[in-house]
């Protein structure tokens, strides 16, 4: 059974960083394609950034630049570090995972794309 734990998230000032973790258990990591969501409460969950199983990535234009995607397979771990946050940045954000395929590069910042989903973690950035 798969299952994605995030964690890291937090309360920062504006400028500040952190690092969110997702632990991933029950499927065979390395091979997955995983991704990063956040959503805020009343609005539709954003893709922020993606990576394949060979560690190719993508990223939100919103993102760019800012957040690094990267996945540790020894540990079965997917990072999602965050520099220069800004208060827009404020969400809950979401780890996702889906086997490699067509489907996934077609849908990779959209939450068909996915199978499997992390409860998420709370971001909160202030001025």
């Amino acid at each position: 059974q798969v299952q994605l734990v995030e964690s890291g998230g937090g309360s920062v000032q504006a400028g500040g960083s952190l690092r969110l973790s997702c632990a991933a258990s029950g499927f065979s990591y390395s091979t997955y394609c995983m991704g990063w969501f956040r959503q805020a409460p009343g609005k539709e969950r954003e893709g922020v950034a993606s990576i394949d199983s060979y560690g190719s990535t993508s990223y939100a234009d919103s993102v760019k630049g800012r957040f690094t995607i990267s996945k540790d397979n020894a540990k079965n771990i997917l990072y999602l570090q965050l520099n220069s946050l800004k208060p827009d940045d404020t969400d809950m954000y979401y780890c996702a995972a889906d086997p490699p395929g067509a489907k996934w590069y077609l849908s990779r910042f959209s939450e068909r794309g996915y199978a499997s989903w992390g409860r998420g973690t709370q971001v909160t950035v202030s001025s």
